[in-house]
């Protein structure tokens, strides 16, 4: 769930960069509903409707912010499941 995935982002140092197919689709459904702002590379750089193989995930906006409040405490388990490419972190 792209909420789920954003309340594991605010436990995460940003930027980051994410790698697994179904995490690029939620930062992709966050990024359109105005929720983290990011990059996302498609696979092709000639294609723009080619499919995503990487995502950089810049920050949490306030609205992302504003609705993990409204969410509440994260649940353990989630906090445990997310995986990002080794050797990418920004600096």
């Amino acid at each position: 769930m792209p909420l789920l995935f954003l309340m594991r982002l605010q436990h995460t140092p940003l930027p980051v960069r994410v790698v697994q197919p179904e995490e690029i689709r939620n930062v992709s459904v966050l990024v359109a509903t105005g929720l983290i702002e990011a990059e996302i590379a498609p696979l092709k750089p000639t294609d723009p409707y080619a499919a995503s193989r990487m995502a950089t995930v810049m920050r949490i906006t306030e609205d992302g912010l504003a609705e993990i409040a409204k969410m509440g405490e994260m649940p353990k388990l989630v906090k445990t499941s997310m995986q990002f490419a080794r050797g990418l972190r920004l600096m």
